[in-house]
């Protein structure tokens, strides 16, 4: 009977504890994370073959909003993938804004591809969870490519050279043959290493005594005991140079069409804009999808928010346009800590045929560069970067990558000199070489923070895009059949439906705005001179601040400026007729809005 009882009291405990149990994790949904529908890891760098299965596999897990395809091909017949975000019942793709975003043309640049990753995967695991992610992909496009250069970056991950540049073979000696002397791996470790050679007293480079690993030059009158052969390989043309010309050696984002300079002024820009495959199915997906009104490329390295002109000789931005690249540079920098709002040819070099001055200049949109990861990141305090400006601190800036090397990767990524039997060179040593996942490229613990921060800077500027609303319409009865018809045009966000520049080169359609009733003429149209609001009653009064539209056809009014941004503007329509009339305003990058309009006396 005992038994029995201790029986059913466990029960009743195992009872109460499964109660307590049910209660605790109806609570636990307030507390914790929801599940994840798919799990991708973000401390960890894709190759290829992964990025692309990653990016397949989250096409599958969101059907209705996810599209994955192909814009072209790369040199060695790689594919460009690209991700369409849409939600299609709100509208389809080019009846919305679209922010495209790509990363990756520069093969060893490869955080940029992880950004452009969790950004598909962010918006996707949020929808419905988080309002403003919701409204960003209800109201807007995602064009995603990951990587523009998938040659060079499988290139990167298997260490086979020059990963920067794309793979197209290029003759980079001048000898009249291709890629003929790249790097060799002698040791067979699977990254290209340094070589130096002990020479005693015959040197231009010393062990430093602080830290025998960091190789320091003689200053001059004075000799080393060593020498730096370069990278390790050999002299496979027997020309007496090494590693002269690696596969590829010309700069992707040299390639395009704005301020396209030749070779001999832009070095690595190839024999004309556009000649790369890569750079060629970008510019034809551009073309093709007019809606685009914001523009993202991510590179690395040093935590800048690039915009253009790539050369001085291009002058500054006009006024208008670059309020709106300031505005949202500045809100970038307190969104990404070290990271600063910079100028191309001001701030980092000069640029020829860049990418994102092509999208600019030649294509009025809004565009920026940034460079991935600041080495700063490493000491994030104003404490530790007190210390590295003292010379004597472990973490002074000649010795901070080995610290940081040392005690928090664990001297992963830093490979030390071995000795090695050169044949060319005979007794040589290979090494003293930081991994290429290392430097330019975040920790892999740290990656995480850095696509979060730049993807939400990324989704400020795709909430900035244009956006056209009719606000509020008033009709009045002038005499007779003839009404005066007040209509608010609506551009809350901070980008203009047509910038300056893309007004300048003619390259955007015209915005319409077009009345339509079966019984109804435009007598007259005009924007109200100060605004509606500011000056209501003087507009109703004095008819003089209304400002003609210079139109023969005032039922189709063309807006070659568009909408500016941030505004509300006020249409004075005269109509003669009855019934209803039809008011719409369509934007190739803010959208189509219509508004049905009784003319009758305004309740």
């Amino acid at each position: 009977m005992r038994g029995v009882m201790k029986q059913v009291g466990a029960g009743l405990v195992l009872m109460a504890l499964a109660a307590t149990g049910t209660a605790l994790a109806a609570q636990r949904p307030a507390l914790a994370d929801p599940p994840f529908k798919v799990k991708i890891d973000f401390n960890r760098w894709h190759d290829v073959p992964e990025l692309y299965a990653d990016m397949a596999r989250l096409a599958r897990a969101w059907p209705k909003f996810l599209s994955l395809s192909s814009i072209g091909k790369s040199y060695r017949g790689r594919d460009l993938m690209l991700m369409t975000i849409n939600n299609p019942d709100t509208g389809p793709e080019d009846s919305k804004a679209a922010m495209y975003i790509e990363a990756n043309i520069h093969g060893n640049e490869i955080q940029g591809a992880e950004v452009c990753l969790y950004t598909i995967w962010y918006l996707m695991e949020n929808y419905g969870r988080i309002e403003q992610i919701t409204q960003l992909v209800d109201e807007r496009v995602f064009y995603i490519v990951p990587t523009v250069n998938p040659d060079g970056r499988q290139c990167f991950f298997e260490d086979c050279g020059n990963a920067r540049t794309g793979q197209l073979p290029y003759d980079n000696d001048n000898d009249g043959l291709d890629d003929e002397d790249g790097p060799n791996d002698l040791n067979g470790n699977g990254v290209i290493e340094q070589i130096r050679k002990y020479v005693p007293g015959k040197g231009t480079h010393r062990l430093w005594q602080e830290d025998p690993r960091v190789m320091q030059p003689v200053p001059p009158g004075e000799t080393g005991d060593y020498i730096i052969l370069g990278e390790e390989g050999i002299d496979d043309d027997g020309d007496g140079a090494v590693n002269e010309d690696d596969a590829g050696g010309y700069d992707p984002n040299r390639n395009f069409a704005s301020d396209w300079q030749p070779e001999y002024v832009q070095g690595g820009a190839l024999q004309y804009p556009f000649q790369l495959s890569e750079s060629r199915a970008v510019n034809d997906f551009l073309m093709a999808h007019p809606n685009i009104a914001g523009v993202q490329s991510y590179h690395n390295a040093g935590g800048m928010l690039l915009r253009g002109p790539g050369a001085e000789w291009l002058g500054e931005l006009n006024p208008q346009d670059l309020r709106v690249y300031d505005e949202i540079g500045r809100t970038g920098e307190r969104m990404l800590p070290y990271y600063r709002y910079m100028l191309i040819w001001r701030d980092l070099y000069t640029v020829h045929g860049g990418m994102t001055d092509w999208t600019n200049d030649g294509l009025g949109i809004i565009s920026f560069a940034n460079e991935l990861w600041n080495y700063q990141q490493y000491f994030g305090s104003p404490e530790l970067q007190k210390q590295q400006a003292d010379p004597a601190s472990p973490i002074s800036s000649q010795r901070s990558q080995y610290f940081f090397g040392d005690h928090l990767e664990f001297g992963a990524s830093y490979l030390p000199w071995q000795k090695f039997k050169h044949p060319q060179f005979g007794e040589v040593e290979i090494g003293g070489t930081w991994t290429p996942l290392s430097g330019r490229v975040p920790p892999r613990f740290m990656n995480e923070e850095l696509s979060h921060r730049n993807m939400a800077f990324t989704l400020f500027h795709a909430g900035e895009m244009p956006q056209v609303n009719i606000g509020e319409v008033e009709v009045s009865r002038i005499g007779g059949d003839v009404y005066r018809v007040w209509v608010d045009i609506e551009n809350p966000k901070l980008i203009p439906t047509i910038t300056v520049m893309a007004s300048g080169n003619g390259v955007v359609r015209p915005d319409l705005l077009t009345v339509q009733g079966r019984n109804v003429e435009v007598i007259a149209a005009g924007w109200i001179g100060e605004g509606r609001y500011a000056n209501k009653e003087v507009a109703r009064v004095r008819h003089a601040v209304t400002r003609q539209i210079d139109q023969e056809e005032l039922d189709r009014i063309q807006l070659r400026e568009g909408a500016p941004g941030q505004t509300t503007r006020t249409l004075e329509y005269l109509l003669r007729g009855s019934g209803e009339v039809t008011v719409t305003y369509d934007s190739v990058k803010g959208g189509k809005v219509t508004r049905k309009v009784r003319l009758r006396e305004s309740d």
